[in-house]
């Protein structure tokens, strides 16, 4: 079992590896203050915009309901229908709000978290009922933030509030003996700039309660240099793991014996099963050592960057074979083979010579 570890312990920032798991299991950081401020302004701004035709919906249910109050003894007017048009008319009204609002939640939330769903939190938690657990939550220091947090929102917006108001006083003792009409508007006027300041003060509160969130949540990931240590060997202890990384080892191989194929004077074939192409520098080697080797489709391959790069191709099936079977790559040619190899070498330089093939320049 792992020793104990305090928060001071925990001083290496989270592997990747430890991030996924946490998104996993659903411990990704995510600002509700962030949405509420984003549901405020967004649904503001949809009442600044449509707050004449917001008005005049209002104005038709009221002039509909008072105009049928006459009729309702002498046509048998039910309640039922009037509850069912008054529905009609809210929902007619409220529903670019709801779908402001909805459309707000899910899209700052997925810019916030992205998609991930996680049904964990919904299994039963015996945590949850430890009394020890809840009064460890209750005056733990996110707790001690939050009502921080709240008492200031409610004095900063409260102070706000009173301000604002209390600048518009004058403006309010204009509308004695005014129109209803320009008491109406004046009243819009000055609920949309409260509403505005309102908004963008809760949008400052809400970036900053997001950067606290966020370094909360860095912080509680944050891994003892044990916990490092145990989960490395844990990963490489991973068959996936190790055969990726083999994979990953094969292709690099193969790409690196691919770009030697250039450098070679000649690809000896089976003809289309096996390409094993040779290279004989007489100052450094020797003897013609084996620069690349394949058999199928990287055969296949050999041969066209051979062909693109004017280096010889020769069938020899047997030549090939014992190639393919007895050498890797980087290594001498088996002396059996000297002979052969040496007959095919001489063959590829003479035609060579009698085409005045030159590879380096592609003549």
């Amino acid at each position: 079992m792992a020793p104990f570890s305090s928060e001071k312990d925990k001083t290496e920032e989270p592997t990747p590896h430890r991030l996924r798991e946490a998104r996993k299991k659903g411990q990704v950081f995510r600002s509700m203050e962030l949405i509420s401020a984003a549901n405020l302004i967004a649904v503001l701004s949809v009442l600044l915009l449509l707050g004449s035709w917001l008005l005049k919906e209002f104005q038709a249910i009221f002039r509909t309901f008072y105009g049928q109050l006459g009729t309702i003894q002498e046509s048998g007017f039910q309640a039922g229908q009037v509850l069912l048009q008054g529905a009609n008319g809210y929902l007619k009204i409220m529903a670019p709000l709801f779908a402001t609002a909805v459309i707000t939640g899910v899209a700052v939330n997925l810019v916030q978290v992205g998609f991930n769903v996680n049904t964990s939190h919904l299994a039963p938690q015996l945590d949850r009922i430890n009394p020890a657990h809840g009064f460890k939550r209750i005056f733990s220091q996110r707790a001690l933030f939050e009502m921080v947090k709240a008492i200031l929102k409610i004095l900063i917006v409260g102070a706000v509030t009173f301000f604002y108001i209390r600048s518009q006083l004058p403006a309010a003792l204009t509308l004695v003996n005014q129109e209803a009409g320009y008491s109406a508007r004046l009243i819009w006027e000055v609920v949309g700039g409260l509403g505005l300041r309102v908004g963008l003060l809760f949008v400052g509160l809400a970036l900053l309660d997001y950067l606290f969130q966020r370094r909360e949540h860095w912080k509680s990931l944050r891994m003892t240099p044990r916990e490092v240590k145990d989960e490395l060997k844990h990963l490489e202890g991973d068959p996936l793991i190790h055969a990726r990384l083999r994979e990953k080892q094969r292709l690099l191989l193969q790409q690196r014996m691919l770009n030697e194929v250039p450098t070679a004077d000649v690809v000896i074939t089976n003809p289309t099963a096996i390409a094993v192409a040779l290279r004989y520098q007489a100052e450094k080697d020797p003897a013609p050592r084996v620069v690349a080797k394949g058999a199928g489709v990287i055969a296949q391959k050999i041969r066209e960057i051979a062909g693109e790069h004017r280096v010889m191709l020769v069938e020899n099936p047997a030549v090939a074979q014992i190639l393919w079977k007895t050498t890797e790559i980087g290594e001498e040619i088996p002396v059996e083979l000297y002979q052969a190899v040496a007959e095919i070498l001489a063959l590829v330089y003479r035609l060579r010579d009698q085409k005045g093939v030159d590879r380096d320049s592609g003549l």
